[in-house]
């Protein structure tokens, strides 16, 4: 849902861009009474462009020729004939979120729209790239001073995207819900995954922009540098360590052999009904285990409480908060498709 509204913003402000380029164009056209003769005109029935993100509204504006010249409208990004855009999916998410403040806009939108974008004047693009570049950065510097989070979930997103030849540098992302149960974009930045120093500079930020309290729950894998910054920033918020890292990392330290096994036992944990259930269940793992592979039950028993902490809220959650799925759903087709788009932030 996240993806999908950026996704909205961005193709419709580029239509809207368009069609502003070509009344500019139009302006010297005159009728006898001195009044512009190409003006706008509302909409076109909103309709939906199919991406591999799901169904993305789009509304096309329509202009008035009043002098009978013959002057129409037809979005380059966005032509009649157009519904199904596989592309979109695969630079959308880094255009919106990233792309809007650095790279070869050009090249980028045509890895966004295919062929048809090569239609955007350099005039259109310029707008395009200084209207978003605006956004993001009132988006960074947005007043958070009355906002407030339940839950957050923050992660490290690499990508073949980068401006630096840094293999480790990646997206420093955090999603967050209100009280009102509302998930929204909370941060993104540039960093290292495993670094405090980016993520303090990332918390900071927030604090800065007036972010008075945490989140009462934070969810993230236990090798982000996020947990040593948020204690420093944020110390009162509780800790939620993924269980889907964790799961992988403690079958890396069992045989093959039992891996299968050892999923379901520790899937038998983080599934019990109740705490009291579950520390049992770690405790069954831990004497079924620990004799023969004590790497692979110490990276339960370290974390303990950090794996066990979604139990102290509501049960209704407890499906969201036990992984980074928020942020892993959002970005899984930037992972899967950004080789198409390496060069579009260079």
């Amino acid at each position: 849902e996240l993806v999908r509204r950026g996704a909205r913003q961005l193709i419709q402000r580029a239509v809207e861009v368009e069609v502003e380029a070509l009344l500019s164009e139009s302006a010297s056209l005159r009728l006898m009474d001195g009044r512009r003769a190409v003006v706008r005109n509302g909409y076109l029935p909103e309709r939906e462009l199919l991406t591999g993100i799901g169904p993305v509204p789009v509304q096309v504006p329509k202009v008035r020729d009043r002098s009978g010249s013959g002057v129409k409208f037809n979005s380059s990004l966005v032509p009649p004939s157009v519904r199904r855009s596989p592309r979109v999916s695969a630079a959308i998410p880094w255009l919106y979120l990233k792309g809007v403040s650095s790279g070869d806009l050009g090249e980028a939108l045509q890895v966004l729209l295919g062929e048809d974008a090569k239609g955007l004047s350099p005039n259109v693009l310029g707008r395009l790239k200084a209207q978003w570049a605006q956004e993001h950065q009132e988006w960074t510097q947005r007043s958070l001073t009355d906002q407030q989070y339940v839950y957050w979930w923050a992660d490290g997103i690499d990508t073949a995207l980068r401006e630096d030849d840094d293999e480790r540098l990646c997206l420093l992302v955090i999603i967050g819900v209100t009280p009102e149960g509302k998930k929204e974009w909370v941060a993104i930045s540039d960093g290292f995954r495993e670094s405090t120093e980016s993520w303090l500079a990332v918390l900071r930020d927030l604090k800065d922009q007036g972010l008075a309290l945490g989140p009462r729950l934070a969810v993230g894998d236990g090798a982000l540098g996020f947990w040593n910054a948020l204690e420093q920033v944020y110390p009162e918020t509780t800790h939620q360590r993924c269980w889907f890292h964790k799961t992988g990392n403690v079958l890396a330290a069992l045989p093959k052999s039992l891996q299968s096994k050892g999923k379901a036992d520790v899937q038998a944990i983080w599934m019990a009904p109740t705490r009291r259930e579950a520390s049992r269940a770690l405790e069954r793992f831990v004497k079924r285990y620990g004799a023969k592979y004590p790497k692979a039950t110490e990276k339960l028993e370290k974390d303990r409480e950090a794996l066990l902490a979604f139990y102290a809220f509501p049960a209704e959650h407890w499906m969201h908060l036990r992984t980074t799925n928020p942020i892993e759903s959002s970005f899984a087709t930037v992972r899967h498709r950004t080789h198409q788009t390496k060069n579009c932030v260079t």
